[in-house]
Formats: structure tokens, sequence, C-alpha cells
């Protein structure tokens, strides 16, 4: 067979969701479930916070305090480096790592729904260990089950969301657990600037608190709503499946056609349910896995965590008292939610491919000036790795690396791993990509002040490398996924030049001469602004 356009698929694939409607029930629904980004996203930001609290440090870390009075700074980089903390830190992703993989599979068992119900269960009996914490045992042991939460819940509200979304909005539907994940990071940092100025050992907790009101509230309204209809039909309950999509689609919608096709894509789930990790190494599962593993390893390799340690150390070159450090993160925190709205705007019209392209651009850019900055300050002026004035210019630099971050390699992972894994994997795949996140997020913790302690501006090079070879790498090898449905995203990969090779064409032409033998459907929209995509041969 020569080369042809497999227009077709985006013809039948649309049938269903090529009006891209967005009822009020399925908004409210998708909110709720991306309101758990609030969780993870405020007890990032709060505890950075309390464990910089005197009245914390003296009743669970009082060595590390006493080092900090007692000290004599001699290097400027290694200022905030104790292991102690980042051990304590990096618990929580150690926990996350575990529960990301256990999620894999409750997802497929218990359903999307059940697994965001058990993790934000598990969470408040975190919030609940950590603000009543009376000696190290005990925290440590809320630290352990806030993270169990917050991998059950990081491993399954993207895939939900991205299941329940139209085609035509999938991605700025998807990406309200990043827009939720900020929002929690703004309001710590708003709690953080109104308790600050007196800190004491009562306030801390509840900061700590605080986390389990939207914790309870998405609890809750879990228990109300529907599961997602390709997860019901993976379980065998094609009523509730149908009853589902009545409920997000709206009465006007041909729930029944487009519950006829969903059995149909899902008719192996069964098979594949059983062993979802061992499906992940068959050969034609290869390219899934391979960015189920790229994807969170890269996110990490930007380096945004380093960009947070220099944010304190330019803080302190520019002599800034630490209480008044707040409004500077209110501000940062204002304009990542500002940017991932945006993001939001421009997913499902530019694409994620250009836009992790520019961001990787943008990022390499903003890192290469930086270690440049750093590099032209010849010493460490005291507890100052700046001179005022570099320090200005670096943060400016350090919010437009942070701008090209939220444009792109800081939302677009979580979006893309939830499209191009199949759903008979999906669970699996995403559990695998969850748990490498936190697995690398511990890592990064734990070697980011060293790394900045010995080789200094040298780190941002580091990072800026693999910026580099990231940003190639989705060049050659990453296939675009706009508005092309879950159900067909297999033609991405019999299209591309590389990974077309770890597919059976024959089936590819099976099912174009099935599709074309069946009743035509007059192009969308989506179809008409779509990529020619050519069949190997």
């Amino acid at each position: 067979m020569g080369k042809g356009r497999v227009i077709i698929i985006y013809e039948r694939d649309n049938e269903f969701n090529s009006e891209g409607r967005l009822t009020g029930p399925m908004l409210i629904i998708c909110i709720a479930v991306a309101s758990a980004g609030l969780m993870y996203g405020y007890d990032i930001g709060i505890n950075g916070s309390i464990t910089k609290a005197e009245s914390f440090l003296k009743k669970f870390f009082p060595s590390v305090l006493r080092s900090q009075k007692n000290a004599k700074v001699v290097d400027g980089f290694c200022l905030f480096y104790s292991w102690k903390l980042t051990a304590y830190n990096s618990s929580l992703y150690i926990a996350g790592i575990f529960s990301a993989l256990m999620a894999g599979r409750l997802t497929t068992s218990a359903g999307r729904k059940g697994a965001l119900i058990i993790g934000g269960i598990i969470y408040l009996i975190g919030v609940s260990l950590h603000a009543l914490a009376v000696n190290m045992g005990m925290l440590f042991l809320g630290r352990v089950f806030t993270g169990l939460g917050i991998g059950f819940i990081n491993q399954t509200a993207p895939i939900y969301l991205v299941e329940m979304a139209p085609t035509k909005w999938r991605g700025a539907i998807g990406i309200g657990f990043q827009i939720f994940f900020w929002s929690g990071v703004a309001g710590a940092s708003w709690i953080n600037y109104f308790i600050m100025s007196s800190l004491n050992f009562k306030r801390w907790r509840i900061a700590v608190s605080v986390s389990g009101f939207p914790a309870t509230l998405m609890t809750i309204i879990a228990f109300f709503i529907p599961d997602t209809p390709s997860s019901l039909i993976q379980r065998g309950k094609v009523q509730q499946a149908l009853k589902s999509l009545n409920q997000v689609r709206g009465t006007k919608f041909d729930s029944e056609n487009e519950l006829k096709y969903l059995i149909k894509y899902n008719e192996d789930m069964r098979i594949a349910s059983e062993t979802p990790y061992k499906m992940l190494l068959e050969r034609k599962y290869r390219p899934h896995l391979l960015f189920a593993i790229a994807l969170p390893t890269f996110q990490a390799l930007t380096g945004f965590n380093l960009n947070a340690v220099v944010g304190q150390l330019i803080v302190t070159s520019l002599g800034i008292r630490l209480k008044d450090v707040f409004p500077i993160l209110i501000i940062q925190s204002t304009i990542f939610f500002v940017c991932l709205l945006l993001t939001g705007y421009l997913i499902d019209r530019v694409g994620r491919r250009i836009m992790l392209i520019v961001g990787g651009c943008q990022i390499f850019i903003c890192q290469v000036i930086l270690a440049i900055l750093m590099a032209s300050e010849s010493r460490s002026h005291g507890t100052s790795i700046f001179s005022k004035r570099s320090a200005f210019v670096a943060l400016i630099f350090r919010c437009f690396l942070g701008v090209g971050m939220a444009l792109s390699w800081g939302p677009l992972p979580w979006i893309l791993n939830c499209e191009i894994l199949p759903i008979e994997v999906r669970s699996a795949g995403q559990g695998l990509s969850t748990a490498i996140s936190f697995a690398l997020s511990f890592i990064t913790i734990q070697t980011v002040y060293p790394m900045l302690c010995h080789l200094k501006y040298g780190a941002y090079l580091f990072y800026a490398g693999w910026t580099l070879i990231m940003t190639i790498f989705v060049v050659l090898f990453l296939p675009e996924t706009k508005r092309i449905p879950l159900e067909s995203m297999d033609i991405i990969w019999h299209g591309h030049w590389y990974w077309h090779r770890f597919f059976d064409q024959t089936m590819l032409k099976s099912k174009l001469v099935e599709l074309s033998e069946s009743e035509s459907v007059e192009p969308s929209e989506s179809v008409r602004s779509s990529e020619t995509i050519h069949l190997k041969s």
C-alpha cells in the first residue's frame, strides 16, 4: 500500500466529540477533581516555610537551629544546606513512589473515583498526624502518610481529567490540575505572609492543618461524582458508563453511540488489566514506556528546584529579611498562575509539541545567562553570591525561566502521559511516571544544595545541557497529540518516521478498510485542521 492520508480515522473518531461541548456538570466535576492539585501545591508551599520557623526547629531539629546560629558562613552557595531537613522534606517523595505504583493497579481495579477517595482519606490522616506531632516519629509518620495520599492523587487526577474531557478541550481541562497546584502554592505564600511575623509553635500547626480543608472537600465530592466511562467499561459496568456519559455530555449528545464505540475500543481490557505493568514491556508499548520514563525525567532535569534555591540566595544577596520575602513569592506564584491560564488557552490551539520546544529554548537561554551572572561574581560576598546589581538582573531572568516552565515543561508532561498511554496500560504507565517523578524529586532535593555548594554556577550549566538534550528529543521523537481522540492515539505512532516500526501496519490497514466501507461522516473542524499522516508501506 502506498502513501495515503489517514484522515478517515479522525473523521470517525471525532463523530462523538466534534462539537467539543462543555456542559455545566462536566465542568463542575472536572473542577472538583482538579482541585486535588491544591493539596500537593499547598504542602510544597507551606512546608518550605515551616522548616525555617524557629519554633519548629527548636522542637524537632534543635541541632540544626544551633548550627545555623553558631556557624560562620564561609560560602554563600552553602548557606541553606542541611541534610537533616532535606531528609525530612524528601520523606514525602519516598512514600509517593510506593503509592503511585500501587495506584497504577488500584485505578484499574477500583476505578479512578475509588483511587481519589482512598488518596484523599490517606492524605487527611497524614495531615492530622503532622499537625498534632509531639515527637520525631509522629512527625515523620505524618509526612509519610501525606506522601502516600499525594501519590494516589497525582497518579489518578490527571487520568480522570483527560478521560472525561472532550477531545477539543482535553488540554485546557487537563491542565486544571496544575492550575490548582500553583493556586495551592500561592495560597501557602499568603498564609505564610500573614503568620510569619509571629510564627509560634501553635501557628505552624494551624498552617499545616489548613491543607485539610481542600482535602476534605475533594474527598467528600469524590463520593458523588461519576467514574470515567472508560474506567467503568474496563470493569464491566456498562450501564453505569452510559449513565456517566449522559451526566457529563448532556441529554442532547448521542451517548449510546459513544458507549458502543468505547466498548469496542475496550474489548481487550479485562485481559490487559491482569498484568498492566508486564504489558508495558511488550514491543508494541515500547514508545509508551519510553515516554512514561522520559517525560518526568526531563521535567526534573529542567532544574526547577535549583531555580527555587537560587531565589533564596538572590533574596539574601539583596538583603531582604525573611518575613519580607513572602510578597515576592506571592508575586512570583501569581505570575506562574497567570502563565498556566495562558497555557490552558494555547495548548489546544498551538499544540503540545511546539510549546515544549519554545519553552525549552526559553529555559535554556535563561539558565545560560544565570550561569554567566553567577560566574561573573568571582567571590562570594559574605552570605551573598551576587552583588546587588547582579541580583536584580538574576531575579528578572529567574522569573523568565519560571514563565518558560509554566508554558511548557511544568504542566505538559502530566497531560501528555495520559494522552499517549492506551487505556489498557494507562493506569500502570501513569503510575510508573508519577513514581519516577517522585523519585527524581527526592534525588533532586537531596542533591541540589550540595550540587550548588560544590559546582556553583556549573549547576546551571548542568541543567542547561539537559534542557538542550530534551528539546532536541522533542523535535525528533515526540508526535503531536492535539485534538486527536484518545481512542485514535495509535495513529500518531503509525505515522511517525521512527516509531512506526514498533507497530503492525497490517492492523492499521485493516482498520482503514473497515472504516472506509462504513458510513462516511462529514469532517469536523479538527479534521480539516489536522496534520496529514502518511501510512508506511
